[in-house]
């Protein structure tokens, strides 16, 4: 093995002292990345400008938000941008800013139905999505945060990780049994589904389970059928209704994800979308780019690493060409999404997060 970085070592250090010392009620899953890779310069100096330019962005109360995107979602995106390269969560020098995303997105969540950002975002219509990131992002950060030191300015946790993550897991459950097609769409209490916001809550509840919180089977058995019922012979996947297949790559790539993270790669449905992510290995069109690729970074790598090698080489490229001054990266959905979906999508090349592993 190659020798590890002076961050790699540190961070490797904290987990186990932290899993030693600081047990939870569930036993996380800690990274199996292999600290010895050597990450690309190019890689490390993006990502290190992008997330000063987070840590100047993010506001006294702890989110972060871009007008019409804000919420509980988009800081869960942008806490899981420290996280995902190995800073340290708890000494480092970006652990003050994961400690307020962190209190701002329990401190969100309605302690009734356990959704976090309550049941309206931004516009008021997407809570949905806002649960499902940031559900994400307090199962990564479980069991690598030591809660005693989650408190700043003042500020404290309504609840432990593990007590708001239990609490999101039953309400994106909840909300799933309200809908008869056994996926989520914008609203808690929505009737009707659609892949993309269903792609955000799967992910949120699979990473719970890696993490070791318990999810229902059945939950997860609904959410791969819709997805079944959503993804033609060819691979692409419609996003809602009946029909209306496409070449997205953000909803094949989702499809995929998906189908991978469940432990389901021996449906023909997981083999149909990654033919039809590896058909088109594009990182640079559609108006939804940064989104797109934040999904299938992930869907190449746990589904073929030799084609994911080959596109994250054209994508460092890309976003090394995009990035501006300040750090930050431009787009449709504002400059902290924008930044947090590049910088994620690069992330693998690091492989601290669990959802990364293979």
């Amino acid at each position: 093995m190659k020798t590890m970085t002076p961050k790699q070592q540190f961070r490797l250090l904290a987990l186990i002292v932290i899993s030693t010392f600081c047990p939870t009620p569930a036993s996380a899953q800690f990274p199996t990345a292999q600290l010895g890779d050597v990450v690309p310069r190019d890689v490390r100096e993006i990502y290190e400008k992008g997330i000063q330019y987070l840590a100047k962005a993010q506001s006294e109360e702890g989110n972060w938000s871009d007008g019409a995107y804000a919420g509980p979602g988009v800081t869960g995106m942008a806490v899981m941008t420290f996280l995902a390269s190995g800073e340290d969560p708890n000494y480092g020098i970006y652990s003050s800013n994961i400690r307020r995303g962190l209190i701002s997105i329990v401190n969100s969540q309605d302690p009734n139905s356990g959704i976090l950002g309550g049941n309206s975002g931004p516009g008021g219509h997407a809570s949905m999505y806002n649960h499902g990131f940031a559900t994400l992002a307090l199962a990564e950060a479980y069991g690598v945060v030591n809660e005693r030191l989650l408190t700043t300015g003042g500020k404290k946790l309504d609840r432990s990780l593990g007590e708001a993550l239990e609490l999101a897991v039953r309400g994106a459950v909840t909300s799933q049994k309200k809908n008869s097609y056994g996926g989520w769409r914008y609203g808690a209490d929505a009737k009707d589904a659609d892949t993309s916001v269903s792609g955000a809550v799967m992910v949120g509840l699979l990473a719970a389970r890696n993490a070791g919180v318990k999810v229902p089977d059945e939950a997860i058995d609904r959410g791969v059928a819709y997805f079944k019922s959503m993804t033609s012979s060819s691979g692409q996947v419609a996003y809602a209704g009946l029909g209306g297949f496409d070449n997205s790559t953000p909803r094949i790539s989702i499809g995929c994800l998906v189908y991978a993270v469940s432990r389901r790669k021996d449906m023909p449905e997981f083999k149909a979308t990654l033919t039809a992510l590896t058909n088109q290995m594009d990182t640079s069109g559609g108006a939804y780019m940064s989104y797109g690729n934040y999904y299938q970074a992930q869907a190449l790598f746990q589904g073929d690493v030799e084609a994911w090698e080959k596109w994250n080489k054209e994508l460092i490229r890309q976003l090394k060409a995009k990035q501006n001054d300040d750090g930050s990266f431009s787009g449709n959905y504002g400059t902290t999404v924008e930044t947090s979906l590049s910088l994620l999508a690069m992330a693998l090349n690091f492989r601290f997060l669990p959802i990364y592993e293979r």
